[in-house]
């Protein structure tokens, strides 16, 4: 593949692309609602992708750092650290203006936002792109869509796997060739919204505020299991038909509203939010439908009723009764 010189770039770069960028990854306690970043790194980037600065920063829980085997952020090392309320204007300063870069960036965003609204602030990000799937729209030759596959393709040496700075380091070397590639090939980037968790802060079940001093793993908007839905499943969704109470419904993948906002939706339409895609799940919700989660798999195996977010948000508008 022929990437742009830069002296054919400025004449040739679409003019809807944006201005800059903010490369980022995230390390964490673990990957549930409640759990915390341990360390945080960005790398900002001009509008073809060139590296200005880069800025990195540890950050302390408040409680156990999780897998240590993974991150390498022992208690001891974390002890120290500022609380994420004393680094979050630095972090929205990196932050502010710029498309958010992350390799799975439903999560690292995710991430970011829950700090954020803990901290009784947001994000100043308006928009996400993830590398997965600008990786999937370019058609690179990827064994899987692992980090270490898309710095390998691109010659990107990996020198500290899971050491926030190094993995947003990698990150940026490898998305400047790829976002060339996009703009030799006229590709549209992967650009979805990202909604600050202020509609979640101001619902009953998670208070706006809290104090500093009261900061811990469950002090804010703590895991709860959903209610049995209280309708029979009334079988698989049929196209053109709506949605009806009682269905299962599953998701996969990265959604531009999210997920547990979604998810809260699902199940004040009357419908049953499934973990995984079994013979009884309805419907399964994905911007890929060709990605090989175990989740499409399934569906493609059971022949399972598949739509994107766009759809389902508009199917969700009008659901049917529960029969009886």
């Amino acid at each position: 593949m022929t990437m742009l010189d830069d002296r054919t770039t400025a004449a040739a770069w679409p003019a809807a692309y944006p201005q800059g960028y903010a490369v980022v990854d995230v390390e964490t306690t673990g990957l549930a609602r409640d759990d915390r970043i341990v360390s945080a790194a960005v790398y900002r980037l001009d509008a073809q992708g060139n590296v200005e600065d880069h800025w990195y920063t540890l950050v302390n829980p408040e409680r156990d750092p999780g897998p240590v085997w993974i991150h390498g952020l022992t208690s001891d090392a974390l002890e120290g650290a500022p609380l994420f309320p004393e680094i979050a204007a630095d972090f929205a300063a990196r932050l502010d203006g710029r498309v958010l870069v992350a390799h799975n960036a439903i999560f690292d965003w995710q991430m970011i936002a829950r700090e954020y609204a803990r901290a009784e602030s947001t994000a100043p990000v308006r928009q996400r792109l993830c590398t997965i799937a600008l990786a999937k729209q370019l058609s690179l030759p990827l064994p899987n869509h692992k980090l270490e596959s898309l710095a390998a393709h691109f010659g990107v040496e990996q020198r500290q796997a899971h050491n926030a700075l190094d993995d947003a380091r990698v990150l940026a070397e490898a998305f400047r060739p790829s976002l060339h590639a996009a703009a030799e090939q006229g590709v549209r980037l992967p650009l979805l919204e990202c909604r600050p968790l202020t509609e979640w802060a101001a619902s009953p079940a998670a208070p706006a505020a809290y104090p500093s001093s009261a900061y811990r793993a469950n002090s804010w908007r703590p895991s709860r299991k959903r209610p049995a839905c209280p309708y029979p499943n009334p079988g698989r969704y049929e196209t053109d038909k709506p949605l009806r109470q009682g269905m299962r419904v599953a998701f996969s993948g990265d959604t531009s509203i999210d997920r547990e906002l979604l998810e809260d939706r699902t199940v004040e339409a009357g419908l049953h939010v499934a973990g995984s895609v079994s013979r009884l799940t309805s419907l399964l919700v994905t911007n890929d439908p060709e990605s090989a989660t175990s989740k499409t798999l399934k569906a493609r195996s059971f022949g399972t009723p598949v739509v994107d977010e766009a759809a389902y948000t508009q199917l969700l508008r009008d659901v049917a009764p529960a029969d009886g």
